[in-house]
């Protein structure tokens, strides 16, 4: 190395650390705020789910309360119409979604935006209004049922205060964040792959099947995790929309919490809530960091 360049590499260098202490000292504060909001509270949790005050006033090591979950009938039946309710969710939202996804990425003009418009309107209306919403239109005497009453057809079998309320009203929340995800992960599929399957004769078919889903994948995990993850913890439209027994978690947990006086099961009920979280969490991250090695 010449000495005229040797000065010039140490004031490159010198400038690369400082932007890095500038960069760290910028996600300084998210971090933290994250860590403290969210990662110092799951700790708390736990630990005090398995580090139990005695009558004593002694702390002691204790799984009573997990031990109590997986033995009680009703709490295993909360956990169960969770999971179902979650996993029908996320096949409704995908099976809806994508439809409507790949007519807005490969149609142009005025009805497209207007059904781009419909798809995302429910991202503007707070829960609570659409569960009275639902209830006004399809709960007992709503406006189907009028409807159906003045053409003399029978009662419709409302879905309110059964699972299938919450399942409506979740999938109809849903719907605008799984619309956008899934059209911004079309998006990256360049029109020329598509087209020169079309001029080899491929049909719509074989086009979505050979050249948009293989490349959809990434795009489809992170939208299920993020559709499970919001639909396992909701609590507003469970909490109007579905039954009273089995509830979901939701309810369940604000339930035991506030109806009961029971802390100490209700923060049982949160760890378990985020375990099963966890899991779909840890696929996004492992997805987020998939596609980030795949950049050049």
């Amino acid at each position: 190395m010449s000495t005229d360049t040797a000065p010039a590499v140490l004031r490159r260098h010198r400038s690369m650390r400082r932007g890095s202490s500038t960069g760290l000292l910028l996600v300084a504060l998210p971090v933290f705020l994250v860590a403290w909001l969210v990662v110092f509270p799951i700790f708390s949790a736990v630990v005090g789910t398995i580090f139990v005050r005695g009558p004593d006033g002694a702390t002691e090591f204790s799984l009573a309360s997990y031990r109590f979950f997986f033995s009680d009938g009703y709490s295993l039946g909360n956990l169960w119409l969770t999971l179902w309710t979650t996993a029908v969710c996320g096949i409704l939202l995908l099976a809806i979604g994508l439809p409507i996804a790949l007519y807005l990425r490969f149609s142009q003009g005025r009805l497209a935006a207007y059904v781009q418009g419909l798809a995302i309107f429910p991202m503007f209306v707070p829960s609570i209004i659409l569960a009275y919403a639902l209830i006004r239109t399809i709960g007992p005497n709503g406006t189907v049922d009028l409807l159906l009453n003045s053409v003399g057809l029978p009662k419709l079998r409302t879905p309110y205060l059964t699972p299938w309320g919450p399942v409506i009203g979740l999938v109809w929340d849903n719907l605008p964040l799984t619309v956008l995800m899934l059209t911004a992960g079309l998006s990256s599929i360049s029109n020329s792959a598509i087209e020169a399957a079309r001029d080899v004769g491929a049909k719509p078919l074989r086009v979505f099947v050979s050249i948009i889903l293989p490349r959809m994948g990434n795009s489809l995990l992170v939208t299920a995790s993020f559709a499970v993850l919001g639909i396992f913890s909701a609590f507003t439209l469970p909490y109007v929309l579905g039954s009273a027994s089995p509830e979901m978690m939701g309810p369940f947990m604000q339930r035991t919490f506030a109806d009961m006086n029971d802390p100490l099961n209700a923060m049982t009920q949160a760890v378990i809530t985020f375990g099963f979280c966890l899991i779909f969490g840890i696929l996004y991250i492992r997805s987020i960091a998939r596609n980030r090695e795949a950049q050049p």
